[in-house]
């Protein structure tokens, strides 16, 4: 696939956070430690990106924002949380189609094994 080597690539940026931190710590917590990780990596990425909405032509700042863009190419969106509802996958595609780019990684830190809490998109 065309993101296979990115998008393997922050996984076992991910795992690595995980593997040193464990579940249970906040999201913020995660996203620090993952960024960190991307620049030993040499990936670059954007943390906390601002996503407006585009209503019928008028650009509207909503607080919309993006956890981590990676490359320019891929979104990653963190959680935290004791599950992954449909609400986190919905919110991911949603933020894809927003922002025009076609694949992302929805990841729960709050896992015993974080391969259990990592999902893939593409649009």
């Amino acid at each position: 696939m065309k993101f296979a080597g990115l998008t393997n690539q922050v996984i076992g940026c991910a795992i690595e956070v995980h593997k040193t931190l464990g579940p249970g710590l906040l999201e913020s917590t995660y996203e620090q430690c993952l960024a960190y990780e991307f620049h030993l990596a040499g990936l670059s990425f954007v943390r906390q990106k601002s996503l407006p909405v585009n209503y019928k032509g008028v650009v509207m700042e909503c607080g919309y924002r993006l956890d981590l863009i990676i490359e320019n190419k891929l979104i990653v969106e963190l959680k935290s949380v004791d599950k992954l509802q449909g609400i986190h996958e919905a919110q991911i595609l949603t933020y894809l189609r927003l922002s025009h780019l076609s694949v992302g990684l929805l990841i729960n830190f709050n896992e015993v094994m974080l391969k259990n809490g990592i999902k893939r998109f593409v649009l």
